[in-house]
């Protein structure tokens, strides 16, 4: 049976008020775009059983905004350091490593390590992730090795497009 992987960039953020990059907080613009995608995922029937997610503040307030609008529990929420400024090799690695039984997983982080490791997973894609864009990946199941060009897109969702 295959596996559902959807990445997503945190939301729009901003440098105000902050003394490093780890510690940037949404825009109002941010927020909203975190809910959207949240509310879209909800109505779409994207419900993640595994998440993975960055703990800079930005990508914990993009994540937990989704969460809000899917009604998950802030607990459920898998957060991973090593998804902050990540390589492609690292990011292929984490996803590795998940649960076998996790059949739906939502990755919260960062470029270029996003757009990187879904051109990698589906051997196609080459574009930048703008901000809460949301990449709907069909993958194989967990007992096989991911590697070049394994996944399917299904869908690349935008905030602007809802």
């Amino acid at each position: 049976m295959s596996r559902e992987l959807l990445i997503m960039r945190h939301a729009e953020s901003g440098w105000s008020g902050v003394s490093s990059d780890f510690e940037r907080t949404l825009t109002e613009r941010g927020g909203n775009d975190a809910l959207r995608m949240g509310e879209w995922m909800r109505g779409e029937g994207l419900h993640p059983d595994y998440i993975l997610a960055s703990p800079a503040q930005r990508a914990k307030e993009t994540v937990r905004a989704v969460c809000g609008a899917l009604e998950i529990d802030e607990q459920q929420i898998h957060w991973e350091p090593r998804i902050y400024e990540a390589e492609v090799e690292m990011l292929l690695q984490l996803l590795q490593q998940l649960p076998q039984e996790a059949s739906r997983i939502l990755m919260v982080g960062h470029n270029p390590g996003l757009a990187e490791i879904v051109q990698l997973l589906t051997d196609s894609y080459a574009h930048r992730i703008s901000p809460a864009i949301v990449v709907q990946l069909e993958t194989p199941s967990a007992d096989v090795v991911l590697d070049k060009g394994c996944a399917s897109l299904q869908r690349l969702i935008a905030p602007s497009e809802l």
